[in-house]
């Protein structure tokens, strides 16, 4: 089954043409499917655009957050409620067209666990391809993963993979590295990609320093989050030897007649032994923390209410529909 789930924010006038699209693809697939759209906290009227597609078939879930959390959030969210062992994610404003399921889902077939989608004829503002070129560069050359547009909206994975992720913040746009350091196989093909019909970009030149920030954050979280010892550790304890060493020096020094109660030296060796120490007492704090707090955020903990069809029902789906009810009630 193909779960797709399309994270929706004021995208009112793109919606219906979007799930039409969807329709044709899928009808002509053997294969049972849904869709999974998450709304956070659209203030246009896509959420009533949503309940009426709803309303009329059983193979639609709407999800609607209590607010904006961002698209981690409602990615996070559409993961959660996804029946299907297949899962793709797509944008709502028809940039993204559906009628590359067939060429993404063909690549799965072919052994791997995420396939990204490579805009490579991107129908986009320089305000935003020019970003996107800087943080891809930085970010290839930063974690060593090889895809040419980190960011894509238009992506298709296990469900294995993608309810193994922990997102939050703006984490979905390094999906596939969090994928990679789990150790699933990623590759990418290039896709068709279309102009904005509708609306305006959430999206400007300023997400560039917030993406960089982002990467610091993955690349802390994919070489640390599991042993931060090794970050605070390390450059506790170069301090604390450095601090050592000074004060190894000067108290030889002392020993040897010289006057240290006016040597900047001395206050410079204490004040790195101290920060040294505390360094690494940090590290065994958050190794603490890791070991208590790691997955321990519910994302279906923001939503407002579910609207769930009953399509495609087995023992699997139902038992998951029932943790879902708990937890949204």
């Amino acid at each position: 089954m193909l779960s797709i789930i399309v994270p929706v924010y004021n995208e009112r006038d793109s919606l219906l043409i979007l799930f039409d699209k969807i329709l044709d693809v899928m009808t002509s697939l053997k294969l049972a499917w849904e869709v999974v759209f998450v709304d956070d906290g659209s203030t246009d009227g896509s959420t009533d655009v949503l309940l009426r597609l709803q309303a009329n078939y059983d193979n639609v879930t709407v999800a609607v957050q209590r607010r904006n959390f961002g698209k981690s959030k409602g990615l996070a969210v559409g993961f959660c409620l996804a029946r299907g062992d297949i899962v793709m994610t797509m944008d709502a404003d028809l940039q993204d067209d559906p009628a590359e399921i067939p060429n993404l889902l063909a690549k799965l077939n072919q052994g791997y666990d995420v396939v990204s989608g490579w805009k490579q004829n991107r129908q986009d503002p320089l305000s935003k391809t020019i970003p996107s070129w800087i943080a891809n560069t930085f970010t290839t050359l930063l974690t060593g993963v090889k895809l040419k547009d980190m960011n894509s909206g238009l992506k298709m994975y296990r469900a294995d993979c993608v309810r193994s992720l922990t997102l939050y913040g703006d984490l979905h746009r390094y999906i596939p590295v969090l994928a990679y350091d789990a150790g699933f196989k990623i590759t990418e093909i290039p896709v068709k990609h279309h102009k904005r019909q509708f609306g305006k970009s959430k999206y400007g030149p300023g997400r560039l320093i917030s993406g960089g920030l982002d990467l610091l954050t993955v690349l802390f979280l994919t070489r640390y989050s599991r042993k931060p010892l090794h970050l605070f550790g390390s450059i506790g304890g170069i301090m604390l030897l450095a601090g050592l060493g000074i004060n190894l020096i000067l108290t030889i020094q002392w020993f040897q007649g010289f006057a240290l109660s006016e040597r900047p030296l001395l206050f410079l060796g204490v004040l790195l032994m101290v920060v040294g120490v505390q360094l690494l007492t940090m590290g065994l704090i958050a190794e603490l923390l890791v070991s208590y707090i790691q997955r321990q955020d519910d994302p279906l903990q923001t939503l407002k209410q579910v609207y769930r069809g009953r399509y495609a029902q087995t023992d699997q789906t139902k038992n998951l529909d029932a943790q879902v009810d708990s937890r949204t009630t």
